[in-house]
């Protein structure tokens, strides 16, 4: 079967494809409250996490408790920010989807009830809360997705700062390497196509092409299982073939 592929060596899961958690500063999940309880907090920090592109901001509450939160846009140090089902509409501040007025872009938006949030967490990202109801709350994800939630999902009002981020080039290559082993990713990428047919199955040949199919099945050996896996559609066939 010839060498151990890269996604092989992925797998295997040395320090060199692992995600370096041990730099991450915090989960960034909503606090906790009461059902019927609102707490104030003020922004004593902005600071940068490496787990993620966007800037977190440090809050102190009332009651003494201190975590990371996601910065939205236009939150600045000494700002306070209020976590609770009376909280007031403005950025920053987090409440159910229940309480936000339609239209509003929000962020940082829950699954489930008290899950901390999921949805809309990368820089410049935010979701639109479309409609809300007494059982249902219809929120359009930054893909364009729509999603139907619990109105008593939990979202921080505005968007996430760090936005335009992708706009700047990296100009040279010793900054995306720098970038890209902050995530723990491997780069530079080789594309299957180069490599040599002992490296990859898609390797070899006269010229840069595939030779098989990329569908593979899900059950297919780790050193064969490249391509499109388990696709449930491809480019074949025009548009009766992608009905």
């Amino acid at each position: 079967m010839g060498r151990r592929i890269q996604g092989q060596k992925r797998g295997h899961g040395s320090p060199a494809y692992r995600a370096p958690s041990h730099r991450y500063k915090a989960n960034l999940e909503h606090r906790k409250t009461e059902q019927a309880d609102t707490v104030s907090g003020t922004v004593v920090g902005i600071e940068h996490d490496p787990a993620r592109s966007a800037p977190i901001a440090e809050v102190e509450f009332e009651d003494g408790d201190r975590r990371m939160v996601l910065a939205p846009e236009g939150v600045t140090v000494g700002e306070r920010l209020q976590v609770g089902v009376s909280a007031e509409i403005k950025p920053g501040n987090t409440l159910p989807l229940a309480e936000i007025p339609e239209g509003v872009p929000v962020c940082n938006v829950e699954r489930q009830p008290g899950d901390g949030g999921k949805f809309a967490r990368a820089s410049g990202t935010s979701a639109q809360l479309l409609s809300h109801d007494r059982r249902v709350a219809v929120v359009q994800l930054p893909s364009g997705q729509v999603k139907r939630l619990s109105p008593d999902c939990r979202a921080t009002v505005g968007v996430v700062a760090g936005g335009g981020r992708t706009e700047k080039p990296f100009v040279k290559a010793g900054n995306k390497h720098h970038k890209m082993r902050a995530r723990g990713s491997k780069y530079p990428r080789v594309r299957g196509v180069a490599m040599n047919a002992v490296d990859h199955p898609f390797g070899g040949g006269g010229r840069q092409h595939p030779g098989r199919p990329k569908s593979v099945s899900r059950n297919a050996p780790p050193g064969r299982k490249v391509g499109d896996i388990a696709s449930k559609r491809t480019g074949r066939g025009g548009k009766a073939g992608n009905k």
